[in-house]
This record gives structure tokens, sequence and C-alpha cells, in this order.
């Protein structure tokens, strides 16, 4: 069995420095901002950042993994509080402004959406699933959403909303209509 080896304190010291930043540059440039500026403004050097985070997403992905841990908890809470279909559409609504207020949100969510990709299973791919599979079969199970509406499909979906009300205005006043138009077409027949 092999043991995982604490983090020496000036490790531990430069991982959270380079999280700090990391968080502050992609709100200033996006999912995009520069890894060389990242380090740099750290204080560390480039080779320091890549034995934490060997790729931008999983840079982009430890710099947000609380915000979408926060949306896997709210899930749960909007479920325990509203009836399934109106928790699905609440949470829809907070996914869909979390992925265009949060700068470089949408990059990591969209990833997680994506077939066969291996950022798709990360800790925030399988949190925002899990949330989404748990309101979903409950929506379902109410009858106020399509039997054969997989949880992937409806986070695909919502992924468009996003885009769609970032295109409209950049703010997202238009998400709770585009889910409401969406929704519609979610809904069992008859």
């Amino acid at each position: 069995m092999t043991q995982v080896r604490p983090m020496r304190a000036d490790a531990r010291r430069n991982y959270e420095r380079l999280l700090k930043v990391a968080a502050e540059a992609f709100a200033e440039h996006g999912e995009n901002a520069s890894l060389d500026d990242i380090a740099k403004r750290a204080g560390v050097g480039s080779g320091t950042l890549y034995r934490h985070f060997p790729t931008r997403q999983a840079l982009l992905e430890a710099a947000y993994v609380d915000r979408i841990e926060a949306l896997g908890s709210r899930a749960d809470e909007l479920a325990r509080e509203l009836p399934p279909g109106e928790a699905l559409m609440e949470w829809l609504n907070e996914l869909c402004v979390a992925t265009i207020q949060v700068r470089g949100m949408k990059s990591l969510l969209g990833s997680a959406v994506t077939d066969g990709s291996s950022a798709a299973l990360t800790a925030c791919g399988t949190t925002v699933k899990g949330a989404a599979s748990r309101l979903v079969e409950a929506a379902q199970a109410e009858g106020v959403l399509r039997a054969d509406l997989e949880p992937i499909e409806l986070l695909r979906l919502a992924h468009g909303v996003a885009t769609a009300s970032e295109l409209a205005n950049g703010q997202g006043r238009e998400i709770r209509r585009y889910l409401a138009l969406l929704t519609e077409g979610l809904r069992p027949a008859g």
C-alpha cells in the first residue's frame, strides 16, 4: 500500500497562494488567464505551478471546487424546501447565473458535460452531475419532467441557456425566461 506523504509547510503555502492568485486571475481574465502570470503573481516558478496543477483544467477546478460544492449542496437544500419541479428549476437558474457571473465557470462546467472527456470525471463534474441526477429523478417521480430525459442532457441544455442569456446581454436577465421556454418541452406529454 502506498502512503501519501503530507505536504511540506512551504509547499502547502505555495499551493494555497497559487489557488488564491488563480481565482483572482480567472475572475479578471477568464479561463484563459496566463498560467505563467499566475505563477509569477504567486511568487513561484512555473514548475511549481505545474507540479501542483498539471493542466489548466486542474487549476481551474481547484480554484472553483468550493463554489461547485456549494452548488451541489444548494441542490439538496432546494430539494428539501421546494416541490421537485420547482427545486429543479431554481437550481438550474442558480447554476446558469453562476456560469455567467463567475468567469471561468462556463469552461469548467462545459467540460463536465462533454462525452468521453477525462475532465467529465473530475470532482466538479461529479458534484454537478450528482446534483442534477437527484433533482431530475425527483421531478420525474413527481411526473413534472419527461421520463426519457437524462440528467446530462438537462445540464447541456442549461449550459446552452446560460450561453444564450450571456449573448443577449451578458447579465443573465433572460435565464428564467429561457429556462421556462425550455422546460415547456421537457414536460411529459398529455
